[in-house]
């Protein structure tokens, strides 16, 4: 499962996953799940405002190296500006422009079977985030963004689907038209 920071986040009951899944929570989501067994964040500023997050206890991934040495936190290594979704080599993934995208393919390289993802929104008519907007000096998503961020998503489901993943949508505002939509408390 990979918890997003769509409005929608908010609204999800995301604790029914404690214990039954292995959870990827995307910058300030891992408030939602402060258990989850990743913390991923792809800008250095956001490490660096939230000095390396140092309650989250569990894996922590960045993609920028400056970031990841001055936290301790993991290097994956980020194709950018390609929005390819890469199978290999593991722990290198394609651009897409979010980590949504990076969480996804890091999420089908790892092998599982399934993929939750919430507050995957797409678009910012609902709002930025669950949790508002970012601390000043940290980029807030534009309606262009988001629309860039997903028709890279939307692009990646023809990869994903070669491997057998099924990836399922699980916000129920979300933009994104090439994953099935999906009840949280359904299918957790």
């Amino acid at each position: 499962m990979i918890v997003a920071s769509g409005p929608s986040a908010g609204g999800v009951p995301i604790e029914m996953a404690r214990g039954r899944a292995k959870v990827i929570a995307i910058n300030n989501s891992w408030e939602l799940a402060p258990w989850a067994d990743i913390l991923f964040a792809c800008d250095a500023k956001w490490w660096d405002r939230h000095q390396g997050c140092p309650d989250f206890e569990g894996l922590k991934l960045c993609i920028e190296k400056p970031a990841c040495k001055r936290w301790g936190v993991g290097h994956v290594t980020c194709m950018k500006p390609d929005d390819r979704f890469f199978h290999e080599p593991k722990g290198t993934v394609g651009w897409g422009g979010n980590s949504g995208f990076h969480c996804l393919n890091l999420g089908v390289q790892f092998g599982v079977k399934r993929i939750l993802l919430v507050g995957y929104d797409m678009h910012i008519k609902n709002g930025l985030h669950w949790h508002g907007s970012h601390l000043s000096g940290l980029n807030n998503p534009t309606a262009g963004n988001a629309e860039r961020w997903r028709k890279s998503l939307d692009a990646a489901h023809k990869e994903i689907a070669k491997t057998g993943v099924e990836v399922l949508n699980c916000s129920p505002i979300s933009a994104l038209q090439k994953y099935p939509k999906a009840v949280f408390e359904d299918v957790i």
